[in-house]
């Protein structure tokens, strides 16, 4: 039986067509530069108007969910991996469908506004629920519950710390957290300082795991008498809603949908205003760059916290197709993939890494007839690729697909992925490359942040170029601005360079009581100033080639930008997994604090050293670290890199320290998205960057030995 796309999809597939040949992907309109600014660029097919939903009937987040869940209230829906405590391990995926996720989430919806009436701490309007959980089925109906009451989510990164999380409950004002068990120790602990905190909801159920006659319920309303706070299971609200069965409070497109806080890299964290609009709008956008269907299947393991993981969902919903949770162990998530199957997978830059290593290891650098072969694979695909026509380019190849690429992409659970694609941080284009030869699938990278609902550009699946982030998203414009400062200007050539600026219905109103923040970053004619410094080239490509933050000065008056720099070295030198590269206003050259990546780092240092270290002896790896012989090998290939990018003396670094994990979320260097925090970074290992700095100067001054 066939069956015709709905109307929304098929719009999607309209507006994914490719451009006419030798038109650019996006374009430059006439007449709409200005001073210092470049012109304003729209994608290619539109430049007329910039798309705010595939469906005018479907104006809001709730509207994407109930359109589908009345479309087709019988497919599955979110699915989990439920754990066998007796045999300790993880079973096949269980799955609700669409119409049961319609009924939890309006009865769950209707209970937590009747829990704020109840503890007389609702307000007039909407007003936020905080959300602190690992990825779960329960995450989205906990969202989906706050939509259907015109609420919205305040997201807790599950990791975060006891600071971050108290900073946010206390500056979004929220009464209510709904939450996993092992976080409301935490929150009991820190509820003194939180005194408009009067509602937790327990994800998971409290009557289990009597002891001595007392619940997990009784145990933890012990711990909260005298906090002036009450603890509930999500069964009891779901119970309260469906009995009182407030009926749904439809939110409109300028309503909230989320208050999302950035990681908070150099301060706390800034809440990122987020509409139904914005939701909308960029939803509609990642369904004219990936085709999904009712057919599909979503692996869940971003977190939602992270807006991009939550536009991949809403796309999912809006869809029709289904979303599998990981079972909550990264490590494992390949297990995942195998059962799932997906048909797209969304990823981030440290995962794909990982993958490349381990095909690598698996394929081209296994020895005998199984490396050759491997090997010459690769090397056909990859000059397939680089075509010099690209209409002829491709990641394709008929028979080498069938008898090679298949099963690699097999061995990670990738064979039915119809598309993957990268994002939150620079994919190395050689890993890029190798990663489509390899799965023989579209993969393409992507660009947004927190402020532009995690849509702004992303790559065409027939454009297999690497290193940019592709053609802008319809419901998004771009202009650059010139950085005198920086040296970057609209009228470079053979490109213009300059601060990315966008605008669209994609992009957020504000910083949550911050119109300071506010103001630095979007401008009186409302573009958003992202940081981000970006170049476009012939085809109309958008490339990010440095950062406007995070800039600093050494003591000749040369101007770094170390973010630059740390991707450069990073691409190149396989072994690392993290680097932090440091510049004092008193030196004339750069440091360095490096991260190893064990898989890759132990070769290198066994033939160094001459000896046979482990990729999986941690403790024999980080013995060698502070050896002088691999210190010296690290710095010659530090100093190849800078000669092959072409890098200025003060751009190279003199002097680096090894480590195995320097930076972490655990010890508060790291955000939850796993971006750096340079300030305590230079905090912490202060110390060690002087001793850096004096060894260096010491080996400088040292007499040369003779020849």
């Amino acid at each position: 039986m066939f069956f015709s796309q709905p109307p929304h999809l098929a719009h999607a597939e309209e507006l994914r067509q490719e451009p006419p040949k030798g038109t650019p992907f996006s374009v430059a309109l006439p007449g709409t530069e200005q001073p210092g600014r470049s012109r304003v660029y729209r994608v290619w097919n539109g430049q007329k108007e910039l798309l705010k939903s595939l469906d005018p009937q479907v104006i809001t987040a709730h509207d994407m969910f109930e359109s589908t869940a009345n479309r087709l209230p019988k497919n599955h829906c979110l699915g989990w991996r439920p754990y066998n405590p007796a045999t300790k391990t993880f079973g096949q995926y269980q799955w609700i469908d669409y119409q049961t996720v319609q009924r939890r989430r309006a009865a769950f919806g209707s209970g937590l506004r009747e829990l704020h009436n109840k503890h007389n701490c609702g307000k007039p309007g909407q007003y936020g629920i905080g959300l602190w959980c690992q990825n779960r089925p329960e995450w989205q109906i906990t969202d989906l519950a706050c939509m259907s009451q015109n609420l919205y989510s305040v997201s807790i990164y599950d990791v975060l710390s006891a600071d971050a999380t108290e900073y946010i409950i206390n500056h979004a004002d929220l009464r209510c957290v709904v939450t996993s068990l092992p976080h409301i120790p935490t929150l009991l602990k820190l509820k003194p300082s939180m005194p408009n905190l009067k509602i937790i909801v327990s994800l998971d159920p409290l009557d289990a795991g009597e002891q001595a006659g007392h619940s997990k319920a009784a145990l933890l309303q012990s711990m909260a008498a005298g906090h002036d706070v009450s603890i509930y299971s999500m069964d009891q609200v779901e119970e309260l809603g469906a009995s009182v069965n407030h009926p749904y409070k439809l939110p409109g497109p300028s309503d909230y949908v989320t208050i999302n806080y950035t990681s908070g890299t150099t301060g706390p964290p800034k809440g990122v205003v987020l509409t139904h609009e914005n939701a909308v709008a960029a939803t509609s956008c990642a369904l004219t760059s990936c085709p999904q269907s009712s057919g599909d299947t979503m692996v869940s393991y971003l977190p939602l916290a992270h807006i991009y993981a939550r536009l991949t969902e809403h796309a999912a919903f809006w869809a029709g197709a289904r979303i599998g949770y990981f079972h909550g162990n990264i490590v494992e998530l390949v297990d995942d993939l195998k059962l799932l199957k997906p048909t797209g997978f969304m990823s981030v830059p440290r995962l794909y890494s990982r993958f490349g290593n381990a095909i690598r290891a698996a394929t081209i650098d296994q020895p005998g007839f199984k490396g050759a072969l491997s090997r010459h694979i690769v090397s056909t695909k990859m000059a397939n690729i680089k075509n010099v026509d690209p209409q002829k380019a491709s990641v394709k190849h008929a028979l080498y697909d069938r008898i090679w690429a298949k099963k690699v992409a097999a061995a990670l659970g990738l064979e039915r992925a119809k598309f993957m694609v990268s994002g939150s941080a620079p994919l190395d284009p050689s890993l890029h490359n190798f990663l489509r030869v390899a799965l023989g699938a579209d993969i393409s990278q992507g660009y947004g942040l927190t402020e532009t609902y995690a849509m702004a550009s992303v790559q065409s699946f027939n454009d297999v170029t690497a290193g940019n982030c592709g053609r802008l998203a319809l419901c998004t414009e771009a202009c650059l601005v010139s950085l005198p400062d920086m040296e970057y200007s609209v009228d470079d050539k053979p490109h213009p360079r300059g601060e990315l600026l966008l605008r669209g219905p994609n992009v957020f109103r504000e910083y949550f009581k911050n119109p300071e923040e506010t103001a630095k970053v979007v401008t009186e004619d409302g573009w958003f100033r992202t940081g981000d410094v970006c170049t476009v080239d012939e085809m109309g490509r958008f490339i990010i080639i440095d950062r406007r933050k995070n800039v600093l000065k050494l003591a000749q008056g040369e101007y770094i930008s170390p973010e630059r720099l740390e991707g450069v070295y990073l691409s190149e030198l396989g072994y690392f997994a993290q680097g932090y590269i440091h510049g004092d206003s008193l030196q004339t050259y750069l440091v360095a604090i490096f991260g190893v990546q064990p898989d890759t780092f132990a070769p290198f240092a066994s033939k160094v050293l001459g000896r046979n270290i482990s990729p999986t002896d941690i403790e024999a790896i980080k013995s060698v670290l502070n050896d002088d012989k691999l210190r010296k090998a690290v710095l010659r290939d530090l100093e190849r890199v800078a000669k092959k990018h072409k890098l200025a003396g003060y751009e190279r670094i003199k002097n680096c320290s090894l480590m195995v994990d320097p930076f972490t979320i655990e010890n508060n260097l790291l955000t939850p998205t796993l971006k750096l925090k340079r300030p305590p970074t230079t905090k912490m290992y202060r110390q060690l960057l002087d001793e850096l700095y004096a060894q260096a100067a010491a080996e400088e001054s040292a007499p040369k030995a003779k020849l």
